[in-house]
Parts: C-alpha cells; sequence; structure tokens
C-alpha cells in the first residue's frame, strides 16, 4: 500500500476538491497523502474524511503545502491563479507531478507556470474531461479543412458562480480552431459583442458565455457558412469526469521526463 504513488488535492473543501478527494482514496492504484486549504480555512488541522461529513481517511487538512508535497508523487489542483501559481513552485521543488485544472490564468501566470515545468512534469487543460479533449481535436481538424468563408462562434455555458469568462475549455478550443487556420488566437479573438459593433470581421473567432442555475459545462463549436453549419458539441452532466480525468493525468505523470503538458499527450491524441 505505502509503495502506491501518493497524491494531494489542494483547496480540498471545494466542490471539486471534495470529488478528487473521494476518487482519489477510492483508487486502488494511488493514495491520498494530502488536502490543502487556504490559511484560515475552518478545516485546517481536522481529518478531510469527516469535515466532509463521512468516515476518516487518515488525512489532516493543512495550509503547509512544503510539507504535504514532501509525501507526494503529485498533487491535483482546480483552484484560483493566486493559489495555483505558488504551488507549481512547491511541486518542481518536489519533483511532483502538477496537474492543473485552474482556469483565469493570465499571461504573466502562464510564464511562472512555464518556468516551474522546466522541473517537473506539469499537465495543464482548461477541461480534463476526456470528451472535452476529443471535441478539442475536432475542432482543429475541422478549422483546418475549411476555409474562412465559415465563420467560427465558441458558445459555453455553466453555472451561476463561475467567476471567469469565456471558459478556460471555450478558450481552449479557440486556440485549437486558430491552430487549425494557422493564425495566433490573440489576433483573431472576439470575446464580446455589445451595442453598434459593426459587421463580423473575416477570420475572427467568436464567444459567448451563459451563465446560470447549475449549469455543469456545455461547450458548441459553431462553424456558420453559406447555407450550412456544422455544430460541434460536448455537454458535461456530471462534474466527476473532469475529477476522473485529472487523477488520469496524475498516475499518467509519474516518472516522465519535466515539461508542460497536456491531456492531448495524456489521452496520446
Amino acid at each position: 500500500m505505502s509503495e502506491l504513488p501518493g497524491i494531494v488535492v489542494n483547496g480540498a473543501s471545494g466542490r471539486m476538491g471534495q470529488m478528487l478527494v473521494r476518487l482519489v482514496s477510492e483508487n486502488p492504484a494511488c493514495r491520498l497523502v494530502g488536502a490543502l486549504e487556504r490559511a484560515g480555512h475552518d478545516w485546517i488541522g481536522r481529518d478531510i474524511g469527516t469535515a466532509m461529513g463521512g468516515a476518516e481517511l487518515g488525512v489532516t487538512v493543512t495550509d503547509d503545502a512544503l510539507d504535504a508535497m514532501s509525501r507526494a508523487q503529485a498533487v491535483i489542483d482546480f483552484t484560483a491563479p493566486a493559489a495555483t501559481v505558488p504551488l507549481a513552485e512547491i511541486a518542481a521543488q518536489a519533483r511532483a507531478v502538477h496537474v492543473i485544472g485552474t482556469t483565469g490564468l493570465d499571461e504573466d501566470d502562464i510564464a511562472k507556470l512555464d518556468a516551474a515545468a522546466r522541473h517537473a512534469v506539469m499537465i495543464r487543460a482548461g477541461n480534463m474531461s476526456f470528451g472535452v479533449n476529443l471535441l478539442t481535436k475536432l475542432t482543429e481538424t475541422v478549422a483546418r479543412a475549411l476555409d474562412v468563408e465559415f465563420d467560427i462562434e465558441i458558445v459555453e455555458a455553466h453555472h451561476k458562480h463561475k467567476v471567469d469568462a469565456p471558459s478556460g475549455t471555450a478558450l481552449m478550443l479557440g486556440e485549437a480552431a486558430a491552430e487549425g487556420r494557422g493564425v495566433r488566437l490573440t489576433d483573431v479573438a472576439d470575446r464580446g459583442r455589445d451595442g453598434i459593433t459593426g459587421a463580423r470581421k473575416e477570420g475572427h473567432i467568436g464567444f459567448s458565455a451563459i451563465r446560470g442555475g447549475d449549469i455543469v459545462g456545455e461547450h458548441d463549436v459553431i462553424f456558420a457558412g453559406p447555407g450550412e453549419r456544422i455544430i460541434l458539441r460536448h455537454v458535461a452532466t456530471d462534474r466527476a469526469i473532469f475529477a476522473r480525468g485529472a487523477v488520469k493525468a496524475a498516475l499518467w505523470g509519474i516518472g516522465r521526463k519535466p515539461g508542460a503538458y497536456d491531456m492531448m499527450d495524456v489521452l496520446g491524441l
């Protein structure tokens, strides 16, 4: 049992964090060795299992990332940029796999993550689900096959508590479409329209965000041409798909060479 790879969950009290705690602790291929939370959180010092309302799991919630990472081969992190970026440096020091599902990262954040990835395995994706990553590959393929006569629009919907827009998944799909077109997304992205915007610019990739209720995640990639439309769609109905993908990624990354990877690498797409 002690030889199984140890995994730490960052943001253990959150919805995704608790789901990850359950999946890791129930997975026969790994073991839960740490549960991290921000300093001052009510769960600090409590067993993560009882804090979640269940049986003891023998892992105490802590805000000491360095101590938690000393026992781990991987950490899974669905939190916020302010927590993810400093944790990347600690994971790199520990030579632990850092699986990142955090969204809302800016260019400076990503530069810091890339620096950490020179010393350890880092697997970062806007979405960890198998289906979404297949959709991403299909988006790139279709974008490459069609010329700019087909306008590309990405529409995403999430629950009312999501704080960033467009979603990390929508941006991932946009990057795939831009790659297929041979352009940079930053040069062609239309991330919001309001008022008298003028006609749509040819070759641009548009984004629309919907927020409401308890929507887990829905993404449509629309290729709208003269007289026809191609719509690629993924609908998530259970948040567990993201957690399962993250655990798969963590186990895949153990023993790999340091570097920045994504779910395409994990899935071999």
